[in-house]
């Protein structure tokens, strides 16, 4: 790509994130005089606008903006006005939806900064009047949805997506809290699966495929074959993000990641530590299960030591490199059309069959066992379906490969 073209991608980027921005204030308003038409009283009323203008908008905002992305690449023009404002409202609403999640989060794991600033329930006065704050960050979604959808064709499936998305969060987080609980060391509860599973459930869900399955319902996509074929390649671009999350935890600088690594202290059920424990000798595992998790500096060094002595950091730069070629290839293989989308119509549901066949050929080419690092096994069930098509007839737009390749090629030169 040459300069000029990368510098023209920046500055698009640049004003599409500026334009977002300028949509928030409105959306907040609308949500503060919810309270204002109940005549709730002021300190209530500016209570929740700090909730809202504190835990929103201050984010990369990298899920919300991909909702507007999406929605503009299916459509292959610049967006309207009104439609760059609606595509926005959703993309606000999937940032509603992180800052719900990370309000009672940062609770549930004792934390102390969030985004450069003190985590909400630690602000003055706030405490755990947080746990109620996140219920109407939550709320606030599905209010904005019924003011600026409940005509659209696409309403249903929108709140379906918010509901599964928010519900397969919450069971990711689950399996997080109760496998690495911070003050109760067992490695013995860690494998490469059950990281799968927290970082399928808790973050590819919502991070990657919820933004693009929006634009996608917005833009009236229909069939239920887009959405497997969508789920089947952002699920694993979502595991490849979180496994290079993880890696950077440990190997990354403060300057490259915003913060300074605390997974081995913290106890994390990281792609690093199952990994090390998969190849660690008896010596070796005597270390981690003795260090690991604790809040000294000299056991985090202890640690580090048994990942460098097992090649953890070449054994990433592998798995990279084979996942990144991979994906590459599965996006490579969405047909794209500029007629209706034949390949995906459909006269009513997909069976659950062709379903779980469409899905578990993803999958299987995914993780084939002629890569060189098999650092993943296959998840032994197909990622569960999302709500089937309703009739609606054949799609007004087709699936297109840059919305994947925008997403894959974000992460890959994150680190480098």
């Amino acid at each position: 790509m040459s300069d000029s073209v990368k510098l023209d991608a920046k500055a698009k980027a640049a004003e599409t994130k500026k334009r977002f921005l300028d949509v928030w204030p409105t959306l907040e308003g609308q949500l503060v005089d919810v309270l204002k038409s109940h005549g709730m009283p002021e300190d209530a009323t500016e209570w929740f606008r700090n909730n809202l203008s504190y835990n929103t908008p201050h984010g990369k905002l990298n899920r919300g903006i991909s909702v507007v992305d999406t929605f503009e690449i299916l459509q292959g023009r610049p967006l309207s006005s009104e439609e760059f404002f609606k595509a926005s409202v959703l993309g606000w609403c999937v940032e509603l939806l992180q800052a719900y999640f990370l309000v009672a989060d940062d609770m549930m794991d004792a934390s102390v900064t969030r985004r450069g600033q003190p985590c909400w329930y630690r602000v003055e006065r706030v405490g755990n009047i947080a746990i109620n704050d996140s219920f109407m960050l939550e709320a606030a979604i599905y209010h904005l949805l019924k003011v600026h959808f409940r005509n659209e064709p696409s309403y249903v499936y929108i709140l379906e997506l918010f509901l599964e998305t928010t519900l397969k969060t919450e069971i990711g987080q689950l399996i997080d809290l109760i496998t690495a609980p911070e003050d109760e060391i067992d490695l013995s509860k860690f494998s490469l699966k059950k990281h799968q599973q927290i970082v399928i459930y808790k973050t590819a869900y919502y991070s990657f495929y919820l933004p693009v399955a929006l634009g996608m319902r917005y833009a009236g996509i229909y069939s239920d074959e887009a959405y497997a074929t969508a789920l089947s390649i952002l699920i694993p671009i979502g595991e490849y993000f979180q496994v290079q999350d993880d890696y950077l935890d440990c190997y990354g600088t403060p300057e490259q990641i915003g913060k300074v690594g605390t997974d081995i202290l913290d106890n994390k059920c990281s792609w690093n530590v199952n990994i090390a424990l998969q190849k660690a000798n008896e010596k070796q595992r005597k270390v981690l299960d003795e260090h690991y998790g604790r809040k000294d500096a000299a056991s985090e060094a202890r640690v580090k030591e048994i990942f460098n002595e097992l090649q953890i950091d070449a054994l990433y730069k592998e798995y990279e490199q084979n996942t990144y070629e991979k994906l590459n290839k599965l996006i490579d293989a969405i047909p794209e059309s500029t007629a209706p989308a034949q390949q995906y119509a459909t006269s009513g549901n997909v069976s659950f069959s062709l379903l779980v066949a469409y899905s578990r050929r993803f999958i299987d080419y995914l993780f084939s066992t002629k890569a060189k690092a098999t650092v993943y096994e296959p998840m032994l069930e197909p990622y569960p379906r999302t709500i089937s098509n309703l009739g609606e007839g054949a799609d007004k737009v087709t699936l297109k490969r840059e919305v994947f390749r925008s997403f894959l090629n974000k992460i890959y030169k994150r680190q480098k």
